[in-house]
């Protein structure tokens, strides 16, 4: 059972680029770390690219809590690159929260 003083969210977040678009999505999502690490509440923002994939991303995050991950979410450099997924990838990103358990 999580103990009530951990608050801290993690995320996992796979991007997956259509072919062909790989160098202009990754592109895009290294705009996001600076102004994200920047933000109230990130603890940790990395962007990670498969070894065996290039098309395949994933955002692994630390928020200090739910509230500072929400804003996250609304932060208009968020939105910005939001707007633009359909274009570069797949599918919609699979975006997951986490809480330690252990």
């Amino acid at each position: 059972m999580v103990e009530m003083r951990d608050q801290a969210v993690r995320v996992v977040a796979r991007i997956v680029a259509r072919p062909g678009r790989v160098e202009e999505l990754c592109a895009l999502l290294r705009g996001l770390i600076e102004p994200t690490r920047r933000e109230p509440g990130c603890v940790t923002y990395e962007l990670l690219q498969s070894t065996t994939d290039p098309t395949d991303f994933t955002f692994v995050e630390e928020w200090s809590s739910e509230a500072d991950l929400d804003a996250h979410l609304q932060s208009p450099h968020l939105r910005n690159a939001r707007s633009r997924l359909p274009e570069l990838t797949v599918a919609d990103p699979d975006i997951r929260r986490y809480t330690v358990v252990g």
